[in-house]
């Protein structure tokens, strides 16, 4: 079910404080490794690109998005993709955003002959690994303790997906 209201679109480079702001607004200890970032820090930069994003916009506004790149600079591995930043603004989730947003990564992928998508995704963020989930990864490896956060020990999933075949069926209700 597509999120009424809600387009997916590449990034353009003036959706960057929308995007900084994603990134401030949808921070958490539960699915971040970092410090909250400034709402009004940059986001752009010479290592993220708007290229690099899907974004979900409604009504003109910015409401979500996601970014995948290749997982390193080796052409041995160029036929991957790893989503290195995700983010849906909290008053827009639970829509189906996240949803549409891998979905399209997922399409934007296999244009570009990718043959395989991955992720890392902290243990305790259990939403977004149902999510996931729901979207065909499955645990490829954990390591465990990898990051100290808020206090405790956090397990750093690695999930992947094959993008060879047909996609399965979801439900995103």
């Amino acid at each position: 079910m597509r999120p009424d209201g809600v387009t997916i679109r590449r990034a353009l480079t003036e959706d960057g404080a929308q995007l900084a702001a994603i990134d401030h607004a949808a921070w958490s200890w539960i699915s971040d490794v970092s410090p909250q970032p400034a709402e009004d820090a940059g986001f752009f930069h010479e290592r993220r690109t708007p290229g690099q994003c899907l974004v979900a916009e409604s009504d003109g506004v910015v409401v979500g998005y996601i970014r995948q790149v290749p997982p390193t600079p080796l052409a041995t591995n160029r036929h991957i993709r790893q989503i290195q930043g995700f983010g849906v603004l909290p008053a827009f989730r639970g829509r189906g955003i996240g949803a549409l947003l891998i979905d399209a990564a997922i399409d934007a992928a296999r244009t570009d002959g990718i043959r395989r998508m991955t992720l890392r995704v902290l243990g305790r963020n259990t939403s977004a690994r149902r999510l996931y989930e729901r979207a065909g990864f499955t645990v490829d490896g954990i390591l465990p303790e990898e990051f100290h956060l808020d206090g405790e020990y956090v397990d750093d999933v690695l999930m992947g997906r094959s993008l060879l075949g047909h996609d399965h069926d979801r439900d995103h209700g």
